[in-house]
């Protein structure tokens, strides 16, 4: 079982040490990145998140796949847990901030438990202010809202209603002066409201990785290497990467593979969020 340790404000994420309300001290189990060489982004949403924000935070984190991007999330049900699921699954470490303690039968949410287990194993880390046997008071929530943005370059909303709490850890970010920035939505979903009125109060828009790139300060020729790209791949997505040295149609590749239609459009649709190929023009190519 991972130790756990604890943080002087010394030891601190050198931008929490900037904010004026820093927490005396972090228990923190992991490892935690490199501040230096690493860029931060926290990602928050709704609980009560839609299919298209649950798509467009998977294929966002998947497009940051080979840079040095750290995500931050608080592993809350929703959106919180997309974005950790997704940094794992793009290669990228994550940090979890929960709102309760860091012992294993205090984290909450209790239906989290093996995902902050992952994220340590996959070498990110879990922090909180609070003693370790601290239940998730609602209380606690807003408090290490605080500690997300704080440590954050920047702060991502994907959706959020008005009233939301997502809200609250966007509005640190621009008490901190940290770059805040959403994600458009339909103009019918409650959950597009806060990000719209975000939108309204000079918060940039992403539609794209490479919008989202751009907004972290990173040029759009720093691209990762086909090799850190395809580094993770599966045997399946490696067969698939292995024909398409040049573009063929879904049909062509479907009868290469020598799976059922199904199995391979569903391969093939994860490789796409996870930002391995593109299909334009009636053929599939490896990006």
């Amino acid at each position: 079982m991972q130790k756990m340790e604890i943080l002087k404000p010394k030891d601190f994420p050198p931008l929490l040490r900037e904010i004026n309300d820093p927490p005396k001290k972090l228990y923190v189990k992991g490892t935690l990145p490199d501040f230096k060489e690493n860029m931060f982004l926290a990602v928050v949403g709704a609980r009560k998140y839609t299919s298209y924000g649950k798509e467009a935070c998977e294929k966002l984190i998947a497009g940051l796949r080979g840079y040095p991007i750290v995500i931050v999330s608080g592993l809350a049900l929703g959106i919180d847990s997309i974005a950790h699921r997704a940094a794992l699954d793009a290669g990228l470490k994550t940090i979890a901030v929960p709102g309760s303690g860091l012992d294993p039968e205090f984290i909450y949410p209790r239906s989290h438990v093996a995902l902050s287990e992952k994220i340590v194993e996959s070498g990110g880390a879990l922090l909180s202010e609070f003693e370790p046997k601290t239940p998730g008071y609602p209380a606690n929530f807003p408090q290490r809202n605080r500690i997300m943005a704080g440590m954050s370059h920047a702060t991502l909303v994907v959706e959020a209603e008005i009233r939301s709490g997502t809200l609250i850890t966007s509005k640190f970010a621009i008490e901190y002066n940290r770059d805040v920035l959403t994600i458009p939505g339909s103009i019918f979903s409650k959950t597009s409201e806060g990000p719209h009125m975000l939108l309204r109060l000079g918060a940039t828009p992403i539609t794209t990785s490479g919008e989202l790139l751009e907004a972290l300060g990173f040029e759009q020729d720093e691209k990762p290497s086909t090799q850190e790209l395809f580094a993770d791949a599966s045997p399946e997505e490696q067969i698939i990467l292995n024909f398409l040295t040049e573009p063929m149609t879904r049909d062509e590749l479907i009868r290469k593979c020598g799976k059922s239609t199904s199995e391979t459009n569903a391969i093939l649709s994860f490789m796409e969020i996870k930002g391995m190929i593109k299909e334009s023009l009636g053929e599939i190519r490896r990006i």
